[in-house]
């Protein structure tokens, strides 16, 4: 029997780190794989998950316990922040030590992690009971995380998490056609992400 994917990853804030998990765990369903996913970073954003991910890189590579091996998979994720994409994933390519470059995954949400909770507003419809519309992108920080808490209350649930707490259902239920079509920086991520996990032989 296969070993799970070691999958570790690295992530800004909750936001991303529970839509990222039900993103992997669905991809890992569908290519019928088996994953291990561990969370490496503390939240606090973009800056302190690569100054996490630098330490952790080493500590990796100078690790004698089973308990922190290289993976075979890392996930690092900061938003774009309305930066140009290829920009906000060069800054995530420099932190990366030679062993790991070959095996990360860079997400960069454009501008913010939210905008692809809200990447497709049918499916969204779906499990929440309202589907916004978004519009064109937008800079303002908080616009897409307003958007998503305000469908959340208009549909009659408690404003918890703000939306973050239907991560799973989001992802399970999203049209990855409808979703990679107009959110270019999600459709980045499932090029890269859906191949890997695919071609893994643990």
């Amino acid at each position: 029997m296969n070993s799970p994917i070691l999958i570790d990853l690295f992530a800004e804030d909750r936001a991303h780190e529970e839509f990222l998990k039900a993103m992997i765990n669905r991809i890992a369903k569908e290519e019928t794989k088996e994953v291990s996913l561990q969370i490496r970073s503390a939240r606090g954003g973009h800056g302190r998950v690569l100054n996490e991910l630098a330490i952790y890189q080493k500590a990796v590579l100078h690790s004698e316990s089973s308990l922190l091996r290289m993976p075979d998979l890392l996930i690092v994720a900061i938003d774009a922040n309305c930066r140009n994409f290829n920009e906000a994933r060069q800054e995530i390519e420099k932190a990366l030590e030679k062993s790991f470059i070959d095996r990360t995954i860079i997400a960069c949400p454009d501008p913010h992690v939210e905008r692809w909770y809200l990447a497709d507003p049918d499916s969204l419809k779906k499990v929440i009971g309202v589907g916004p519309k978004v519009g064109r992108k937008k800079c303002e920080r908080g616009y897409y995380k307003s958007i998503l808490s305000k469908a959340i209350i208009d549909a009659g649930h408690p404003p918890t998490l703000g939306g973050i707490e239907f991560a799973r259902e989001i992802v399970e239920n999203m049209d990855f056609y409808r979703a990679r079509k107009g959110e270019r920086s999600l459709n980045h991520f499932l090029n890269a992400a859906i191949p890997s996990i695919r071609s893994m032989q643990v």
